[in-house]
């Protein structure tokens, strides 16, 4: 049954051409979806690193409405991504969600541009000291309309592309092991590639040459990415959806609460195993039975009220299989691990709010006549990041490889342990460079003067920026490999969509610390140690080891999880044309061999 899910289309299509095709999928797959990738990254950074100066200085809307819409937007976007995933794994397939995602998503975009160019669209530029006219109703339903599309479109793209392109490797195929991990590798390089020619090069016609050309390019690059991607229709490896991956896992749960009372068996090999069934959602192997949360197992004991006879399917409401049970098992699994992750993108976070406030209080000329923009500092953290992950894939891997005997180097849980502890260094070195800042300041009688600039030279920033960025090579990348690879075959874009949570919620947390802190900290004297107006009279380097501290606490904990990780054990089926002689072969996670 697998084999024949497998080589459907590939034995159709050598029915009507009259001879054999080469295999869909593999590395020729990745021009078109790492073409795809570039355009669209580069269509949403650049659409959306400057908004904030377009609703303002444009559409002239209050600070605070425009943050909050812009916030509206960034939560919107970071619920979709589960809406977009539940399509995909159901019933509409990832290349289709991703194909009809990307049009939406270019709906949006057009609109907002033809905005920018027709001046009827936008209420008149501010004339003198006249106070500026705020868009109205019909404009601001433009801009709401659009904001939506492209939250839409996100909600497709985000949870799908990721996964779509680790798909073209067939894993029950020995020699594309090293794929996979390389396929992350490279997918992160280029999309902080494109991030890098976004922030700067966009950023900058927006600001200085005009908005209608800033976001039209932005705009063209999404129609060139839907074009690419399409393009290598052909040639792309189609998984076909298994249906809601949530029902299966509420039938799984509600089974076992109904057989609750019952004694568990005492041989594994009694409970109810159904290759037939589990065939189209286990093309890359079968989950096998494990010890962990035996509770569970009861939802795949047989009993007389089932009515089972061969051959027919069980109602899975009061039956489940035990590759069911482990689907249910392997995300509970995921859980821990994955909420490890939120803290360091609350660290990270910081970036764009108070290094952001640090640096544009220093000096950032680097000739008499050129600065750098404080909003462009990030570029040191996307260099970073894309420096160490040529590092990791040339270099660190090879080496490692030495020592683990492991192909991929190092375990996707050793490469984020790596992470977290760079980023506990980087805001532990923050705080010290805070400490810096405000000596200088206070050396100079600036202390009070909060608007001028303090000499000394944004360089001092460049080892937290840059550490972040390495931190991020090592933990989100590992973070994404965890997600895809420990999800259920049939939950990979779900699970995408889980790693986007993460950074969303990771996101919330910074909000609700930097609230707390601010609450908590303020003095009778009107002290604080996030002041409102004045930097150098706060205590930025307590908060940045505060940091510190819950992500070393956070490492602890993370360090117990992953040494109590269970992998999820496959069971995979190798091919036919394989000479092995053994026909199945019991792996931990289809690649992670070695207990982190």
């Amino acid at each position: 049954m697998e084999e024949q899910s497998k080589n459907k289309i590939s034995e159709e299509e050598k029915q009507l051409h009259g001879r054999p095709n080469r295999p869909k999928g593999g590395l020729i797959t990745m021009p078109f979806i790492f073409a795809n990738e570039i355009c669209e990254k580069l269509a949403v950074v650049g659409f959306h690193a400057n908004m904030i100066s377009y609703l303002t200085t444009q559409l002239h809307l209050p600070l605070t409405k425009a943050a909050n819409t812009l916030t509206n937007f960034a939560g919107t976007s970071s619920l979709t991504p589960l809406l977009g995933a539940f399509i995909a794994d159901s019933f509409a397939g990832r290349f289709w969600t991703i194909t009809f995602a990307s049009i939406i998503y270019q709906i949006g975009m057009t609109l907002l541009t033809i905005s920018a160019i027709i001046p009827t669209l936008r209420p008149p530029p501010c004339k003198g000291e006249e106070v500026c006219v705020v868009a109205d109703t019909a404009q601001l339903t433009i801009l709401y309309v659009a904001l939506l599309l492209g939250a839409l479109g996100s909600g497709g793209i985000r949870p799908c592309v990721v996964a779509f392109g680790a798909d073209q490797f067939d894993e029950s195929d020995p020699n594309q092991t090293t794929k996979t991990w390389n396929y992350f590798n490279w997918y992160y390089f280029c999309m902080g590639a494109a991030v890098l020619l976004a922030v700067t090069v966009l950023v900058w016609i927006q600001d200085n040459v005009g908005w209608g050309l800033g976001l039209g390019i932005p705009t063209v690059a999404m129609f060139l990415s839907v074009i690419a991607f399409v393009g290598g229709f052909q040639l792309y490896r189609h998984l076909d959806p298994a249906g809601s991956p949530f029902t299966r896992l509420i039938q799984v749960g509600v089974a076992a609460f109904r057989k609750r009372k019952l004694r568990m068996v005492s041989d594994p090999s009694l409970l109810y195993f159904n290759d037939e069934i589990d065939a189209p959602i286990s093309l890359g192997g079968k989950l096998t039975h494990t010890k962990h949360m035996s509770f569970l197992d009861k939802a795949a004991i047989v009993t007389e009220q089932d009515n089972l006879k061969p051959g027919q399917i069980p109602n899975h409401w009061r039956l489940s299989t035990v590759h069911r049970v482990e689907e249910l098992k392997s995300v509970i699994r995921m859980g821990p691990i994955g909420a490890s992750g939120i803290l360091l993108i609350t660290a990270y976070a910081q970036q764009g709010t108070f290094s952001l406030q640090q640096a544009k209080t220093m000096n950032r000329h680097l000739t008499n006549s050129f600065q750098i923009p404080a909003g462009s500092m990030s570029v040191f953290t996307t260099i970073a990041m894309l420096t160490t992950i040529v590092f990791y894939d040339r270099i660190f891997v090879k080496v490692a490889r030495k020592f683990t005997g492991l192909e991929r180097g190092i375990t996707f849980l050793h490469r984020m342990g790596i992470g977290f502890v760079i980023s506990i260094i980087a805001t532990l070195v923050a705080g010290f460079v805070e400490i810096k800042r405000k000596s200088v300041a206070i050396e100079h009688g600036l202390l009070d003067k909060p608007h001028t600039i303090v000499p000394i030279s944004f360089l001092w920033l460049i080892p937290q920026y840059g550490l972040h960025g390495v931190a991020e090579a090592f933990m989100s990348i590992g973070h994404l490999e965890f997600f895809y690879d420990q999800a259920p075959e049939s939950m990979r874009s779900t699970a995408t969509a889980l790693f986007w949570m993460a950074i969303s919620i990771g996101n919330y947390v910074s909000t609700l610390l930097v609230t707390l802190v601010h609450k908590f900290s303020a003095k009778p004297d009107g002290s604080n140690w996030l002041p409102d107006n004045n930097l150098n009279r706060g205590r930025l380097e307590y908060f940045y080891w505060l940091i510190t501290l819950l992500q070393a606490v956070n490492l602890v904990y993370y360090l117990w999880c992953a040494k109590i990780y269970t992998y999820k054990p496959v069971q995979v089926h190798h091919s036919k044309e394989e000479s092995s002689p053994v026909k199945d072969e019991l792996q931990l996670s289809n690649r992670s061999l070695v207990d982190a």
